[in-house]
């Protein structure tokens, strides 16, 4: 009977999730839709080129603090009005820092690493976004572990609509002041919708949730049990990260060696990065909604050794994920030509989705792997398949770059850690499981 719930509540979560997903995910096509018409190929190319910037100081905005506060929440041990106020605390502590970080090395970066002037006033935006989304995603991560999915369903689509409005209405004015200012623009509307995410998050906390001014203080403990969790799930995060960061800086750096000139570069990695691998990432959403309601799930039955049913949700979370992955390829395999003119206005990038989107259906499974591991309480073996990937992969770019072949070293060495991490992590994942 208990099995029969939790199986009841998984399915609920993730189509909670599926479905919100979505519509969330058809109003960011629809952004940028928008975006990229008004923007057009040089605004997107410099988009994309801060966009692995971006991604890593995220990354260590969270810490890994969602997962971390997912998973204590899920196995209710703690106090978890002391965990939630203790985190938003430290993170905000992190953030101030890493503002201040941004600040400093933006204009070695803009002007030496990514050789592009107009990137400097978009990577400084990046500063003002973190400290709202790192309260969010702290949020989130106590509704998801009480697998409370609609709150943050709700909130996601609620922050796309204002995003959508705020796209129509204010990019077309920041054009008017340059490309850059229009940029700089995209990443500073996420503090409008972190902000309305977070106070729509609020009141779907507890009524017993209400912060005092003597709750205002860090608990060493609470903190204590996030980190210890935390820091391990996050490893492999920030190592993908810095991985991600360094990837267009040592694109540029061998690419400009060898003689293509940063135009190229830039229009180039906007059409690979922003086109063609975003195409082949539609399904992600689907993949993504899984992972997140396999974490409390996992995490619960593996505390019970309940090990046949963990291996069992794990392998049903790889098959929905694979099939979604493998249907929506085929639509775009079907008519690509329709649906780069419909999103982008363009078909530029066709070949580049052609070449990567067999390497691409093995990366659908990877998210609900890596959630499973996390949930088994392997995040440092899978950290450490994570940071070989990411060598391999870098090495694999920069060494490629001097075949002088364009754009195809970076699919040469997006696929080879596709197919590294994900085979590898699945190894790993099944020799835990089968030897307890």
């Amino acid at each position: 009977m208990k099995m029969k719930i939790k199986n009841n509540i998984f399915i609920r979560s993730t189509l909670i999730l599926i479905i919100g997903g979505m519509f969330t995910k058809i109003f960011g096509m629809i952004i940028k839709v928008f975006t990229t018409r008004v923007v057009g190929i040089e605004g997107i190319g410099i988009y994309m080129m801060i966009m692995p910037t971006f991604n890593l100081f995220i990354t260590l905005a969270q810490l890994g603090f969602p997962n971390a506060i997912s998973k204590l929440v899920s196995e209710d041990k703690s106090n978890n009005k002391r965990l939630i106020i203790s985190t938003i605390i430290i993170s905000l502590i992190i953030n101030v820092i890493l503002i201040f970080l941004i600040f400093i090395i933006s204009p070695f970066l803009a002007n030496n690493l990514l050789k592009n002037k107009l990137t400097h006033l978009p990577l400084i935006s990046i500063g003002f976004t973190l400290p709202f989304i790192g309260i969010s995603s702290i949020i989130r991560g106590y509704l998801f572990g009480k697998q409370k999915m609609f709150p943050h369903v709700f909130s996601n689509l609620f922050e796309q609509i204002v995003r959508l409005i705020i796209v129509i209405i204010v990019t077309p004015f920041l054009m008017k002041f340059g490309i850059e200012v229009a940029v700089a623009g995209l990443i500073l509307y996420n503090v409008i919708s972190e902000l309305l995410s977070i106070l729509i998050l609020y009141f779907f906390l507890p009524k017993n949730f209400n912060i005092k001014k003597a709750d205002i203080k860090p608990d060493k403990h609470s903190i204590k049990e996030v980190m210890d969790i935390s820091i391990p799930l996050t490893s492999s995060r920030i190592i993908g990260s810095i991985g991600y960061f360094l990837e267009p800086i040592i694109l540029t750096q061998a690419l400009s060696l060898v003689g293509y000139n940063n135009n190229f570069i830039t229009k180039e990695y906007g059409i690979l990065t922003g086109y063609s691998e975003q195409m082949l990432l539609m399904p992600s959403f689907f993949t993504m909604a899984i992972s997140q309601a396999l974490i409390p799930v996992i995490s619960r039955a593996y505390i019970n050794k309940q090990y046949k049913y963990v291996k069992d949700k794990t392998k049903q979370a790889c098959m929905f994920s694979f099939l979604i992955g493998l249907i929506i390829n085929i639509v775009i395999f079907i008519c690509p030509e329709f649906l780069f003119k419909l999103f982008y206005n363009t078909t530029e990038g066709i070949t580049y989705l052609k070449v990567m989107m067999p390497f691409f259906l093995i990366f659908y499974i990877e998210g609900p792997i890596t959630s499973a591991l996390q949930a088994i309480n392997k995040s440092k073996d899978a950290f450490k398949i994570t940071f070989k990937g990411i060598i391999y992969k870098l090495i694999i770019l920069f060494l490629s770059c001097f075949l002088k072949i364009g754009m195809y070293p970076l699919i040469i060495a997006i696929s080879f850690n596709i197919i590294y991490v994900t085979v590898k992590q699945l190894i790993l994942f099944n020799k835990s499981i089968n030897n307890k």
